[in-house]
């Protein structure tokens, strides 16, 4: 596959890629060293589940993957022994 159907699978999907020339240099630099991106993806421990809107970054972590690429799944072990310092993980009061 060229580097254009496969910027072309990468964006698909997406409503912004931050420095799509970026992007390109880090591919054609990846096909000239022979060596796959390295694409990470982390989630937080603290979090009770992983729900339908993961399924939008586990999906392109599929396509990077199906491309050549090396994916990676962080679990952030930190923020998994402090909880979370936002506050944000307090329940909410159900909405009727």
């Amino acid at each position: 596959m060229d580097i254009k159907e496969e910027l072309r699978i990468i964006k698909r999907g997406t409503e912004e890629i931050i420095s799509e020339e970026e992007l390109i240099k880090k591919i054609e630099k990846s096909r000239k060293e022979k060596r796959p991106l390295r694409v990470k993806q982390g989630f937080d421990p603290n979090a009770p589940d992983i729900h339908l809107g993961h399924t939008v970054g586990l999906r392109k972590m599929r396509q990077f993957q199906d491309s050549g690429h090396d994916v990676y799944f962080l679990i952030g072990d930190f923020t998994g022994m402090i909880g979370d310092p936002s506050g944000k993980s307090i329940t909410r009061k159900q909405l009727t």
